[in-house]
């Protein structure tokens, strides 16, 4: 089994090769190869970094322990205070360094498709996916991130049928990769004249954006319907032809899109969501998890599936994932996300290196 240190070599060489093979001529005409390389050189040159500074910090402390050794008085006083910043160092660099060699998530730096649907709980359901879809609007905002409605379906009474949003930002997919799954929320509908508290539930899905380069999808494969599009009840919103419905046929994976005025932006926004489908199915595939799409994140949608609960009597937000409860229910859905996203990472991270280590 290699050291750590010879591994870190291994991956300095990769790194020169990266960098040679970047500068070829030929490779900004292959696009999937400038792609990867350029990926790749990215991870590579931050565990670079990392173990040049870590380094650095091994030798100061060293140089610190022996001048200790080497003087008195006030100067061994002096030095004895260096080795302990040193020290004191030496901990976080090791940690992030481990972190970076901890294999890469494929979707890293990828933007991110999510679909928020209203599951059991009738039209209660869809006004909390509405809800959903605000808090992760303010959420996006206060990430700097740029979000882009795909479309959103608006419910009867003013909830959400369904959402679909683009999100771009650096950390996008890593911060939201676990949002996906059932929410569970416990609250007195408005439509609830006796005052009693329901428990209904909206689904979240996480799907990362698809390069054309990433998914090929042939003519022939795609079986198109238009048909003319609908508000909430029936009601008609457009007297053209404009919804599309787009299906998959060897997949009979089928996305439909009616947000648009226009035939050919409601295709072009159908295929975005196609491509990320067929993206995550063939992740999915590779990785050998059973079930459809989206099995793995939403369940069937029941409440009994829920990974996170919004209980409104109380103010209360609980993670059963990781059994962190907060009573600052107003705060996250004011977007404040955070505390759960970064408790999220760091029991993931915590789990990845206990596999790590366990090899």
């Amino acid at each position: 089994m290699r050291s750590v240190d010879e591994t870190l070599n291994v991956l300095q060489d990769e790194l020169r090769s990266v960098e040679a093979a970047l500068s070829e001529p030929d490779v900004a005409n292959d696009l999937n190869r400038l792609r990867d390389l350029s990926r790749r050189h990215k991870e590579l040159a931050e565990i670079n970094n990392a173990w040049q500074v870590l380094k650095a910090a091994q030798s100061d402390l060293e140089t610190a322990k022996e001048m200790f050794n080497e003087t008195s008085g006030d100067d061994r006083e002096q030095w004895r205070d260096e080795v302990n910043i040193a020290e004191a160092k030496l901990p976080q660099l090791e940690d992030t360094l481990e972190t970076l060699l901890l294999p890469r998530d494929p979707n890293e730096g990828r933007n991110v498709i999510l679909e928020i649907r209203g599951a059991e709980g009738g039209e209660e359901a869809n006004l909390f996916a509405h809800d959903l879809a605000e808090m992760y609007k303010r959420y996006a905002a206060l990430r700097g991130w740029k979000l882009e409605v795909v479309e959103e379906r608006e419910s009867e009474q003013g909830g959400l049928d369904e959402g679909t949003y683009l999100i771009k930002g650096e950390d996008a997919w890593a911060r939201l990769e676990q949002e996906a799954g059932v929410h569970r929320v416990q609250r007195v509908p408005t439509t609830e004249a006796k005052g009693r508290v329901h428990t209904s539930s909206a689904t979240v899905s996480v799907l990362p954006e698809a390069e054309e380069v990433d998914v090929a999808i042939e003519p022939g494969d795609l079986k198109i319907d238009v048909y003319r599009s609908s508000g909430p009840g029936g009601q008609s919103v457009n007297t053209t032809d404009s919804a599309v419905r787009i299906t998959h046929l060897p997949t009979g994976i089928v996305v439909s899109m009616q947000d648009e005025k226009s035939q050919i932006q409601n295709r072009a926004k159908a295929l975005i969501v196609l491509r990320s489908r067929l993206l995550k199915a063939a992740q999915d595939s590779q990785a050998n998890e059973l079930g459809d799409l989206k099995r793995s994140q939403l369940g069937s949608g029941g409440r009994s599936e829920k990974i996170r609960t919004y209980n409104f009597k109380e103010n209360r937000v609980t993670d059963h994932r990781i059994n962190l409860t907060n009573y600052s229910l107003d705060a996250v859905l004011a977007g404040d996300l955070d505390p759960y996203v970064d408790a999220l990472l760091a029991d993931k991270r915590a789990r990845q290196l206990a596999q790590s280590d366990g090899r």
